[in-house]
């Protein structure tokens, strides 16, 4: 594509008209910049891209630019030796649809060190059904595992189950040895969570406390909905097991207690998609290869669409009626 060749991008302003966003024309010159272009042929729908795509949350550092905080393709040029014209690659957590031109345009201009190689086997529409859920999954599983976590101090819970971190994290875990408690408010989705490894299914509030400390019920967790859920999963995590939170849908206030720290040496860690270290995310992506084969990537409920589409989708999202992964086609 030459420079100055127009293409569709789906593109959030902010200015004295409002916030809105839609679809319009651009061209690699309005792109901010990078000194890599990647041709983009997928990229996918998390709470992130709804939020900005609505307005409904601060995501975007800047205006205007093209949503889309993930995606992948092949490298059109690059000023770094090391990725080729036609190498396959995949881009997430580096200020996509924050502070640079996102994923929902046929060009995304990044710098190299950004970048990473597509794992092999894999295609860019597989890459991206994981996209950032995946790799908030997988850096989970990284930092837990690193934290000592192993199968045998207990189950896996992971909250907000249907969604897309929830739900890929249900079957990474479950492929990485671990039994997983699937926590969910959707029951008609349980068989779905149960196919992909979950051992037992649990309503949202079937284990909720409020005791600073309970008895034993899980060796770490996975939270994605934080306040009193996460108090919760604290409370009743093993010695020196590990909760990870990434999300907070329900509340971003922890009514706990200090007590699961000094008695039981829970610890608590952090989990951040975005401003990763390369080598980290590096690693994360091997952790996902290793675990997710294309396969496997092909019989999770996932949804297609087109740029003009992602409105409707994000109406969905945002209202809680979505189930899986929707990935969006940009140039297949």
């Amino acid at each position: 594509m030459h420079t100055d060749t127009a293409f569709p991008a789906f593109r959030i302003h902010s200015d004295d008209a409002g916030y809105r966003a839609g679809i319009e024309a651009v061209t690699r010159a309005t792109l901010t910049s990078g000194d890599t272009v990647i041709a983009a042929q997928y990229s996918s729908v998390n709470y992130k891209d709804a939020l900005a795509g609505t307005g409904q949350g601060k995501i975007l550092r800047r205006f205007p630019l093209n949503g889309g905080i993930d995606c992948a393709g092949h490298v059109v040029e690059s000023a770094d030796p090391a990725l080729k014209p036609g190498d396959s690659v995949l881009v997430t957590g580096s200020g996509l649809s924050e502070t640079s031109d996102g994923g929902y345009g046929a060009e995304v201009r990044i710098d190299a060190r950004h970048v990473i190689p597509l794992p092999s086997g894999w295609s860019p529409r597989d890459a991206m059904i994981l996209g950032t859920a995946g790799f908030t999954a997988g850096l989970a599983l990284l930092r837990m595992q690193e934290n000592h976590q192993r199968p045998e101090l207990g189950p896996i819970a992971v909250t907000g189950a249907t969604g897309g971190v929830g739900m890929l994290a249900t079957a990474l875990f479950a492929k990485a040895g671990y039994t997983v408690h699937a926590v969910s408010g959707k029951p008609e989705h349980a068989d779905v969570l149960r196919a992909l490894g979950a051992s037992h299914v649990l309503a949202r509030d079937a284990f909720l406390t409020t005791r600073p400390m309970d008895s034993v019920r899980f060796g770490g967790a996975l939270d994605n909905v934080g306040g009193a859920t996460l108090a919760a999963l604290l409370a009743q995590t093993a010695p020196y097991g590990n909760v990870a939170t990434c999300g907070l849908v329900a509340s971003a206030e922890l009514p706990a207690s200090v007590m699961p720290f000094i008695i039981r040496g829970v610890s608590l860690l952090g989990i951040a998609s975005a401003g990763t270290a390369r080598p980290i995310r590096e690693r994360v992506w091997a952790l996902l290869a290793e675990h997710f084969d294309a396969a496997t990537l092909a019989a999770l409920p996932v949804r297609e669409t087109g740029i003009d589409g992602l409105p409707a989708v994000f109406e969905r999202m945002l209202a809680g009626a979505s189930f899986g992964r929707t990935v969006v086609r940009i140039h297949a």
